[in-house]
């Protein structure tokens, strides 16, 4: 019988059994230094510490997905909060200690103007212990509050107390000294383009904030002013109906306005908690506003709904998140939709071209709503994408180690390698790799595709479409630039199935972007077979056929139907060093004749027939015509 330390099976199950309880990473590696302790041998303590090296990387990505789920569980919550309640306090409190939870500071607090005062105050406060801080006031441009009022952009530090780039002043440092604060970031409550406060998160010791934590704070900081705009309209509400006490029909009309964007809003936030999709909320928003609403990309593509002009789009949306309201354009209505200072797309409303004040601000809302399920979306598919990212990248590391193993990996992640599949290879300067990257991500967002980092480029696998691969190619460099703000030059392999077809298939992809750029044509998309005689040289398949084809066939097919020379005139032409003379010895014909065919041969194949590059082109094609008995 096998001695128990001999097997790595007792080990292997305490590993998972750690995950499962949600054990600490320390655990991990506790279970590798117990089989050293009892004498495991090396290939069972090199398995046992593959398993735990591999357990840790799952237990990351769940802590990573508990931190993303409590993040948007505390989203919801507040846009909960914000339809069951109607007390503003208690909304901004609410926020202020979400921010403090989620961001894990010592304190939070909101500021709001005073506009007789010509100041800012502490409107709501968390954590915090000192009363001179809870009664500090700014002036705008004070501070690192006063610095977010003035240009409405988000602003961190890591430390305010040796911080130059904010307005220090006597009164505010000393507050800000006996609350014992260090690292602050704060953001704008932006409505309707006019900052109308400022929300805070704060350590009392340094702390750099990063781009996530900020655009989450900023997601709150919206939260809370639909909270201040709705209690303004319904303290409008008030003072209308005190006023116009003798025109009862119209305070009637604007309650059950205000009534309805309530209720609409009650309806998206239930849509949020129930999980539905971006389609469920745009198709809400359309029975809500009685139009018809899309959803775009941030390139102007539908996601959701009828497509649009990308172009006109692109414009409107400009001048949405210029105002941070939704703008008219032409009869149609356009809002962005932003998380934070972040664009995530756009919604566009048609068929009511009359919209009033509620239901603007219902547009509105319904933008804020699908920012946060495209939030959603989007780190879920960046997380599938890192697990997919891994599968090419073994594939193209070792595609024959185990094709089947490889195969059925792909399968259960989604992706069927024995279909086939287009192999884009992307590359842009170094120091902008890390851009090219994630425009990778955004641009496969909504598809099947996968991509990843892979030596000197990065690599993107594409269910075939039947799009050829020189189009493809073009296209997604076209994009990717756009996307990553930098040139892109794209190589396409031919379409391949199968772990071994679709690493020669990246290998010519390779090739084809690298002959690109030695071409000078950085920025660029192409494949083997766009490349002409290059495309013969660096395709795996030689296709001889196909290119002499593309070269002379149309010459062959005028020769073909009218019974001509013109293949027989242009080899003949190309023999003799372009001399007329020579050539009508050659083929016995009067030089006009030879004329008139090279003018035949220019209709046919274009007035450029005759330059270094097409020429030798048409001269390879000729000799390898030649060579195949043509």
């Amino acid at each position: 019988m096998n001695d128990p330390h001999d097997s790595a099976a007792p080990a292997l199950r305490r590993l998972i059994d750690l995950l499962a309880s949600g054990a600490a990473s320390e655990d991990f590696t506790e279970v590798l230094a117990d089989a050293r302790r009892q004498g495991a041998p090396a290939q069972v303590l090199a398995e046992i510490d593959a398993a735990a090296w591999q357990a840790l990387r799952v237990h990351r990505t769940m802590r990573q997905h508990r931190r993303r789920e409590a993040e948007l569980t505390a989203l919801f919550d507040t846009a909960g909060d914000l339809a069951a309640s109607r007390d503003l306090d208690a909304v901004l409190q609410a926020i202020v200690r979400r921010a403090r939870m989620l961001l894990g500071t010592d304190t939070a607090y909101l500021t709001l103007p005073d506009e007789q005062a010509g100041d800012t105050y502490m409107r709501v406060t968390d954590g915090s212990v000192s009363q001179l801080f809870q009664t500090l006031r700014l002036s705008l441009g004070d501070g690192l509050g006063g610095l977010v009022a003035q240009t409405a952009r988000p602003y961190a530090t890591p430390d305010y107390r040796t911080d130059e780039r904010f307005h220090h002043t006597g009164t505010i440092d000393a507050g800000v000294l006996d609350e014992g604060l260090v690292a602050i970031i704060g953001v704008p409550l932006l409505l309707g383009g006019r900052v109308i406060g400022v929300l805070f998160a704060a350590d009392r010791s340094p702390r750099a904030f990063s781009p996530d934590e900020v655009a989450l704070l900023c997601t709150l900081a919206a939260h809370a002013a639909i909270a201040l705009d709705t209690a303004k309209a319904l303290a409008d509400t008030r003072t209308a109906l005190a006023e116009l006490a003798g025109a009862n029909h119209v305070i009637q009309a604007h309650s059950a306005a205000v009534q309805r964007a309530e209720q609409a809003h009650d309806r998206l936030t239930d849509l949020v908690l129930r999980g539905a999709e971006v389609a469920d909320v745009a198709d809400e928003v359309a029975a809500l506003l009685d139009g018809e609403v899309s959803v775009h990309d941030t390139d102007g593509h539908p996601l959701s709904g009828r497509p649009g002009d990308p172009a006109r789009l692109a414009a409107a949306l400009t001048a949405s998140r210029a105002e941070g309201r939704a703008v008219r354009h032409g009869d149609d209505w356009v809002c962005a939709v932003l998380a934070g200072q972040d664009p995530l797309g756009s919604l566009v409303l048609r068929g009511r071209p009359d919209l009033d004040d509620p239901d603007r601000r219902i547009f509105e809302r319904a933008s804020i709503v699908t920012a946060l399920l495209l939030l959603l979306r989007r780190s879920v598919a960046e997380t599938e994408n890192r697990v997919r990212g891994e599968l090419l990248t073994d594939l193209l590391t070792s595609p024959g180690r185990d094709p089947a193993g490889l195969a059925a990996r792909g399968r259960r992640l989604g992706v069927d390698l024995n279909r086939p599949h287009l192999v884009l290879v992307a590359r842009t300067d170094p120091a902008d790799r890390s851009r090219l990257a994630g425009a990778a991500t955004r641009y496969l967002f909504g598809t099947r595709g996968i991509s990843a980092e892979h030596g000197e480029a990065v690599v993107l696998l594409l269910p075939d479409d039947g799009t050829p691969g020189g189009q493809a190619a073009a296209d997604a460099a076209e994009r990717l630039a756009r996307l990553a703000g930098c040139p892109v030059t794209v190589g396409a392999g031919r379409p391949a199935s199968g772990p071994a077809a679709l690493a020669a298939a990246h290998a010519e992809g390779l090739r084809c972007v690298r002959a690109l750029q030695v071409l000078g044509r950085d920025g660029d998309g192409a494949s083997a077979a766009g490349l002409g005689f290059l495309g013969v040289l660096l395709g795996d398949g030689h296709d001889v056929e196909g290119f002499v084809t593309a070269a002379l066939g149309p010459l062959v097919t005028y020769d073909t139907r009218r019974g001509t020379e013109l293949v027989r005139t242009l080899r003949a032409y190309f023999d003799c060093g372009g001399s007329l003379t020579r050539a009508k010895d050659e083929l016995h014909v009067h030089v006009n004749t030879v004329v008139q065919r090279l003018d035949r041969i220019e209709v046919l194949l274009g007035r450029d027939w005759s330059s270094p590059e097409r020429s030798l082109e048409l001269r390879l094609a000729l000799r390898l015509q030649l060579l195949a008995g043509g």
